[in-house]
């Protein structure tokens, strides 16, 4: 039996060494776009040596990474074998440090990893170079305190998950770099989550006829053609709310048009206008079907405009996470050291999110979500300015992770 104990003051005792291992992370830019992910696994790898972590370097093919719209990507993988191979369960860690771009509104230094009044202020100080640190320090005192002698454990650190994961966690799994037994993908302290929405994201082009302002007739104004064909996805979005989900933590689908732009000039009929929407889909829904749905009420919707054309490009299709019954060690074991840890039920329930760990679940691996987040993504900023992490979170969660290995692995 693992003296818990002990695995707790390992981690209290190096918390400041894992806060500023956090720091160096986040000052080490990864937005993506334009998604120049090397130089910070190139830092991360420096950083894990310092440790005694071999971290093993998988560089994605410059023209693969290219054509993905992305600038650089190396993948990283450390694994710690106890015992002989294969002789126990692997449990692989996932998190992934690529991020969105800081954007306005910031007033603490977006790279700067800045504490004040417990908590730490970066992009991907929650999601998720958090869990980078968590994971790290959680397999140092799994290491230092319980010794393992069978089982492995594997770090993941992967840049691909703003775009879908499949030059990420897919990449390495396509390519036979690794196939755990379970896997734990960075999350958040106050839930375990072991279902998450399927995303749908595609780019509309709605084609008209430039002509001068003056003589609108002589041209075929996109726009207008573009507002049919968002009234009629806004109205079917109205329409979701009838379809409700039986995950707990999932509601019902929903679209969301994040983007549009078109059009030449103020004195200038557009003759083109493209906007990009967001479909989250519920675990229960067919993403084939759903797909195939949206694209029928653009065509209907275009069809009453005379002259107006559309093209249609599907930039994502992320399958949702199902809950998967082999996922109950990780479950039990997460929710019992973190109602100890936290001092409340740590619920177990599905997220609005979606994620790369649906790849490691289409891949027959059982996972779950769990890390250093704040208990919603709303309190955590992410995404939005002023990201930050609380730091007993932080210290909480990797001990919850650090229990849960020792007990995975005993």
């Amino acid at each position: 039996m693992t003296d818990y104990s002990q695995l707790d003051a390992w981690i209290d005792a190096h918390f400041d060494e894992e806060v500023q291992f956090l720091q160096q992370l986040v000052r080490v830019p990864t937005d993506t776009p334009p998604g120049n992910n090397a130089p910070h696994a190139e830092r991360t790898a420096e950083l894990l040596a310092g440790f005694g972590l071999e971290a093993e370097k998988h560089p994605v093919p410059a023209q693969d990474v290219k054509d993905y719209g992305l600038e650089s990507i190396t993948n990283l993988i450390v694994r710690r074998v106890y015992g002989q191979a294969g002789d126990g369960v692997t449990v692989a860690l996932n998190a992934h440090g690529d991020v969105v771009p800081p954007g306005e509104g910031w007033t603490h230094d977006p790279y700067g990893g800045e504490i004040v009044d417990g908590k730490l202020y970066a992009r991907a100080a929650a999601v998720s170079k958090s869990d980078f640190a968590s994971f790290t320090f959680a397999l140092r005192a799994l290491e230092a305190v319980a010794k393992p002698t069978r089982g492995a454990v594997e770090l993941h650190f992967t840049y691909d998950e703003e775009f879908g994961g499949l030059l990420g966690p897919g990449w390495l799994l396509r390519n036979g770099l690794t196939k755990p037994d379970l896997m734990i993908a960075a999350g958040f302290s106050y839930e375990v989550v072991t279902a998450h929405n399927g995303c749908l994201q595609m780019e509309v082009t709605v084609h008209g006829k430039m002509a001068h302002a003056a003589i609108p007739a002589t041209g075929i104004d996109a726009l207008q053609g573009a507002v049919k064909i968002l009234n009629a996805l806004y109205a079917q979005n109205a329409l979701y709310r009838q379809v409700t989900s039986a995950v707990e933590g999932i509601t019902h689908p929903y679209l969301n048009v994040g983007r549009i732009e078109g059009g030449t000039n103020t004195n200038v009929v557009p003759g083109k206008v493209r906007f990009k929407l967001d479909r989250r889909m519920i675990p229960e829904e067919n993403p084939a079907e759903v797909e195939a749905s949206i694209r029928q009420v653009i065509a209907d919707a275009a069809a009453e405009s005379e002259g107006i054309t559309v093209d249609i490009k599907r930039l994502l299709l992320a399958n949702s996470m199902k809950p998967m019954a082999g996922n109950k060690p990780l479950v039990d074991a997460i929710r019992k050291h973190g109602g100890e840890l936290f001092g409340e039920p740590i619920r177990a329930m599905g997220t609005p999110l979606y994620t790369d760990v649906r790849l490691y679940g289409e891949a027959g691996i059982p996972g779950v979500i769990y890390g250093a987040g704040p208990r919603t993504v709303l309190e955590s900023h992410a995404k939005r300015s002023d990201e930050r992490l609380v730091l007993e979170d932080l210290r909480r969660a990797t001990q919850v992770i650090a229990r849960t290995l020792a007990d995975l692995l005993a």
